[in-house]
């Protein structure tokens, strides 16, 4: 009888573990053109935003991520004013984010953490140093476990997550070839060759950095409101990393800090 028990509990793992292992590939298959495309939009890496995804949403069936499409675990915080979903964690009936789809998910995880002060030293990583980011999320306090970093790593390497860190993905029609996924219509910034390096990342803008501290160039119509909006930023942030004491008009092609200066 016990060896029956052993052998159908045996069993019942076995089935488990399948099954969260075809989860997980599935998921990978499914948001890593997701992943790529934010990766390009911000820098994240994909295969960070992959193994958290993962991890959080344990492979897109927590019940924030079935419930309320939230795939990263984000807390509401006070600044948020969409939707939201409740559940215990830290506290009782906790407040978490809520989006329309997984794809919101992807991109506000994104976004909090390029515009986060905190994790901007993770911009400066070498492209592809996926441990580095781990290990550097802990350190910015992204997470209290521990053993935060090596799960991230133990995924990325388990599913080779680092490929999609060259930006490409793989066509299901013809697994042989590899396509680049190519962003759409990037505009071209004005002439800037007496500035530093260009950052890629950006699907929408090009974003550079000077003395450590990051711009973007201003385009026709645009004033510094809305600059300091589409990168969350505060009116008091924009003046002061722009040395102004008020708001001025703004020129297309002027400089527009959004970033400190070191």
């Amino acid at each position: 009888m016990k060896r029956f028990l052993f052998i159908v509990l045996a069993g019942l793992v076995f089935l488990n573990e399948a099954a969260a292992e075809d989860a997980r590939t599935a998921y990978i298959k499914k948001y890593a053109p997701v992943a790529v495309k934010e990766m390009k939009r911000t820098g994240v890496p994909a295969s960070i935003t992959l193994a958290q995804g993962l991890l959080e949403s344990n492979a897109g069936r927590s019940m924030l991520a079935v419930e309320g499409n939230n795939h990263f675990g984000v807390k509401c915080h006070k600044d948020w004013t969409g939707k939201t979903i409740h559940k215990d964690a830290e506290i009782q009936n906790e407040c978490f984010r809520a989006y329309s789809n997984a794809e919101a998910s992807f991109r506000d995880h994104s976004d909090f953490l390029r515009n986060g002060r905190r994790y901007d030293f993770l911009f400066e990583l070498k492209k592809g140093d996926y441990k580095g980011w781990a290990n550097g999320l802990k350190k910015a306090g992204y997470a209290t476990d521990p053993a935060y970093p090596q799960k991230l790593i133990k995924l990325i390497e388990e599913y080779d997550l680092a490929r999609f860190d060259t930006g490409r993905v793989v066509e299901e029609k013809a697994p042989a070839v590899v396509a680049e996924e190519k962003p759409a219509e990037v505009e071209k910034p004005v002439d800037m060759t007496v500035y530093s390096e260009v950052l890629d990342f950006s699907l929408t803008r090009e974003v550079y950095r000077k003395n450590g501290a990051q711009y973007v160039i201003a385009r026709a119509g645009e004033t510094y409101e809305s600059i300091a909006g589409h990168y969350r930023l505060f009116k008091h942030e924009i003046l002061k990393y722009n040395g102004l004491s008020s708001l001025k008009p703004l020129q297309e092609g002027e400089i527009v800090y959004i970033s400190p200066k070191r």
